[in-house]
């Protein structure tokens, strides 16, 4: 595995962890927030996983959790509310764009290993 994209795959986690610090924590974004966290995290971690040697069939499970993750986290990054923040909404933009890249490298990744 990259040891670029895995610091790449940390650095979102990172951004997006900094981007819930600032938003409303309201009733709503609370749970949003929560399922933002655990997916963009997971997006870095399996990703680390599937550097583990088990087996390429382990690898690609791995590398297929990891593409989801970030699938995920762009569903939730759109739900969260910025209640007409512009910053708010421009870091959004980036952390959405951020996903769908990481989604499509993975999906390159995956490709290869197939």
């Amino acid at each position: 595995m990259s040891r670029e994209l895995e610091d790449r795959f940390r650095q979102f986690a990172i951004r997006v962890r900094d981007f819930c610090l600032q938003l409303n924590r309201d009733v709503i974004n609370r749970e949003y927030i929560s399922q933002l966290i655990r997916s963009s995290g997971s997006v870095a971690a399996n990703y680390l996983e599937a550097s583990d040697s088990l087996g390429k069939m382990d690898e690609l499970m791995k590398l297929k959790i990891s593409r989801r993750e970030a699938k995920e986290s762009m569903y939730w990054l759109q739900l969260i509310l910025v209640y007409e923040d512009g910053q708010l909404e421009s870091e959004r933009q980036m952390l959405l764009s951020e996903a769908d890249q990481i989604k499509k490298i993975l999906s390159a990744i995956i490709q290869k290993c197939t």
